[in-house]
Formats: structure tokens, C-alpha cells, sequence
């Protein structure tokens, strides 16, 4: 698997760029014909359509996480010029369509653009709504790729045949965490988690990891506490009264785990608890697919040809939505076909790779339709670490190490 990756990296297609071919050459290094011609092939045209779900969500703690109108989108838009970029030399074209909306108008654009012919959806949409679109469109050539929803039961027991996930699932992410406070011996976490829902999901993914990788938590609490306001005169004081009578009398802990999927809170806690300890999960050291300051595997030009097409960093939504464009762009490049059969039996056969600057190929699970990926642990400036870990082994594949494994899934829709 290494070595396919390393093959997969070196060798992809997209890693040729107009501006690149026009420098002149280096000392040592061979000149690029920037005349060559397109291969003489039949001619291929491959519309992608990305969902956009509009939200009213909670405005960020931070004006520096809030969201940008094109988040994702700006993302599939590198990925289709990516395709493009090899496309020209295979006489191949990549274009992207979009759509933003409710649920409702979503999937009733969906259902018309795939008549139409746009077999691949990238969706951007909260879990029922996948579901909703995935049902909508069951029994026709379409794959959805959920670049948006980090559920697990989208990929367990709300599995769809025609649903494959970019996006990684809260286990992947506790786990990828947990690897790496195993892998440092902080192992007693004091967990702290929110109140909604989803606070609730990713604390059961931090409780799991907690047990999978032998680490103790000594002390299980709920947040609740009102912050205030965080804009108006006084508000921080009274935040940095609270964090700390919410964390006395906690039992002796290494780390303060904090679970807030929304991050509505979890960014109070680094430096407010009552005795020094280091905040991770939802603040401070955070796991994610992707990091704006990310600069191995050639990821610095990766970001900086982000940066030129759309003036501000990528996001962990881009770099999903580039994933989905990527693998799409892949599978009609390796297969030289539009032919939707062929195209998704190969996206979801074991020989599929991607690269996408993470040092080894990426695939798919084919019990669950997860993309299988290393994940980045990092502070809100720096990659601290990226795991897998070393030492953590795994029959097949070290990435499996991350989520739940083939023998845990609980989804039936793909075959076993």
C-alpha cells in the first residue's frame, strides 16, 4: 500500500500546471514541451454537480473561523481545473454545476440534473438530508459523495449502496486523537462535552477511543453553563469566572478532552482551567483532514494554487469537496470512459487509488463506502502530528486503524 501510494503520488496527473510548464528550466532539469498535443481521443464531458444545503447556523466564536459563502464550492472548483489540467492531454473536459438550497430544492435540482446526465453529486447537507437525497435518486446511475456530515451512521446502520463518504466520521477523527495522546502516555482525559446532540455523538467516538486505545476517563461532565455575551463589555470576565468553577475539584487528569461539535464553547477552555492541563478535541490540538498551514507531500503548492483561485485559505470542506472532484476526475482518467457502470464499479473496487497530498494513495472502504485517510493533529497554526501513529498496526491497512473497522460496521447496503 505504501508503495502504490508513493507510486500514486509521484505519478499523478494533476501535478502539471500551465504556470509550472512555463518557467524555464533548471540547471540539470529537462525542458517541458509546452507543445505538445492533446492525445487523439475520443472526446469525453464530465459534469459533476456539487449541493450546497443552506444553514442558519450559530455564528463562530472566533471572527476568524466564520464562513465563507463558497466554502466547499471553492474546493471542487480547484478539483475540476485539477481534472481539467490533465483532461487537456487526454481530451477530456471537466465542468461543475451547483446548487444551493433547502433539502427539498436540492433534491428536486438533483433529480432534474441527473436526467440530464450529472451521475456524480458532491453534497454538502446535514444527515436526513442525505438521506433524503440518497433515497430520491436510489435506482438510478447517480454516486453521492458527502463531503459535508461526519455522522457514523451514514456509513453504519443508515448506510446507502449509492452514498460513498469524503468527509471523515467522528470515530476516524476521536481516533486519530486518541493515537495520539496514547502515543504521548497522556492517558487519564477529564471529558468535558456540550449539551446538543451531536456534543453527545462525539463524546461516545472520544469514550470509544478512550477504551480501543487504554487510556482512562476520570471524570465525565456536561457543559452547560450560559457564556454570556461574548461582543459586549464584560463578557470575557465572565467566561473566565466560569471555566474554572466548572473544572474544580475535577480528579487527576493529563489532558482535558472536550467535545463541542458545533465549537460553540470548546475554545473557552485552553487556558482557563482551573489547573494547567492541555485542552485537545474541540480546541487547542484538534484532529482534521486537512490544515491550512499543511506543507509536506507538496502541499505547499497545493495550497498556494488554492490561495490564487480563491484569495483565502483552504478549509477542511474544500479540501473533502477537492477529494470528491479528485477521485471523480481519477476514475474517468484511469478508465477513459463516461460509462457510469464502469466508472463506479472501479471508484468501488480495491485497485482505486487516490492522491491527494497525504503521502500515500487514498481509497475507498468497501464495506461502507469511507474514505480511508490519514488525519492531521494539529494546533490552530501548526500540524503537530498526523496519524496513524507508529505502532499502531493493522492486518491490511494502518489507515484502518482509524474509524470503524470491517469487522464492526454495521452497514449492509454494500456488499461484505
Amino acid at each position: 500500500m505504501a508503495v502504490a501510494g508513493a507510486l500514486a503520488l509521484a505519478c499523478w496527473p494533476g501535478a502539471l500546471y500551465a504556470e509550472d510548464a512555463a518557467k524555464p528550466a533548471a540547471a540539470g532539469e529537462q525542458a517541458i514541451d509546452t507543445n505538445v498535443q492533446p492525445a487523439k481521443r475520443e472526446p469525453l464531458n464530465v459534469s459533476i454537480l456539487y449541493l450546497k444545503q443552506n444553514r442558519t447556523d450559530e455564528l463562530p466564536l472566533s471572527l476568524l473561523d466564520l464562513p465563507s459563502p463558497d466554502d466547499g464550492i471553492a474546493g471542487a472548483k480547484l478539483g475540476i481545473a485539477d481534472n481539467n489540467t490533465t483532461g487537456r492531454f487526454l481530451n477530456q473536459t471537466f465542468k461543475l454545476d451547483t446548487l444551493e438550497g433547502t433539502v427539498d430544492e436540492l433534491i428536486a435540482g438533483a433529480k432534474e440534473k441527473q436526467a440530464s446526465g450529472d451521475s456524480f453529486i458532491i453534497a454538502d447537507l446535514d444527515p436526513d438530508g442525505i438521506l433524503k437525497l440518497s433515497d430520491a435518486l436510489s435506482g438510478k446511475p447517480a454516486i453521492i459523495f458527502n463531503v459535508g456530515n461526519p455522522d457514523d451512521r451514514l456509513r453504519e446502520e443508515d448506510c446507502r449502496a449509492n452514498v460513498m463518504h469524503v468527509a471523515p466520521t467522528r470515530t476516524m477523527l476521536a481516533d486519530a486523537l486518541g493515537q495520539y495522546l496514547a502515543w504521548k502516555q497522556w492517558r487519564n482525559w477529564f471529558l468535558v462535552s456540550g449539551p446538543r446532540p451531536e456534543d453527545k455523538l462525539l463524546a461516545d467516538a472520544y469514550r470509544r477511543a478512550a477504551k480501543k486505545f487504554g487510556a482512562k476517563i476520570v471524570e465525565d461532565r456536561e457543559f452547560k453553563q450560559e457564556t454570556g455575551s461574548r461582543r459586549a463589555d464584560g463578557g470575557f470576565e465572565q467566561v473566565q469566572q466560569q471555566i474554572p468553577s466548572f473544572m474544580q475539584r475535577a480528579k487527576d487528569h493529563d489532558v482535558v478532552v472536550v467535545a463541542d461539535d458545533g465549537k460553540l464553547f470548546a475554545d473557552y477552555f485552553p487556558f482557563r482551567t482551573w489547573v494547567p492541563r492541555p485542552v485537545a478535541g474541540s480546541a487547542g490540538l484538534t484532529p482534521t483532514s486537512w490544515h491550512p498551514a499543511l506543507e509536506l507531500w507538496g502541499g505547499t503548492q497545493f495550497q498556494h494554487r488554492f490561495r490564487r483561485l480563491n484569495n483565502r485559505q483552504m478549509r477542511t470542506i474544500d479540501y473533502d469537496a477537492w477529494v470528491a472532484t479528485r477521485a471523480i476526475g481519477e476514475a474517468v482518467t484511469r478508465r477513459h470512459t463516461t460509462d457510469f457502470k464502469v466508472l463506479h464499479d472501479f471508484i468501488h473496487s480495491p485497485e482505486f487509488e487516490v492522491a491527494a497530498f497525504k503521502g500515500v494513495a487514498l481509497s475507498f472502504r468497501t464495506w461502507n463506502g469511507q474514505l480511508r485517510e490519514p488525519l492531521i493533529v494539529g494546533t490552530p497554526k501548526l500540524l503537530v502530528s498526523v496519524s496513524p501513529q507508529p505502532g499502531f498496526l493493522h492486518q491490511f491497512s494502518t489507515l484502518d486503524t482509524l474509524g470503524l473497522d470491517k469487522p464492526e460496521t454495521k452497514c449492509k447496503a454494500y456488499a461484505q
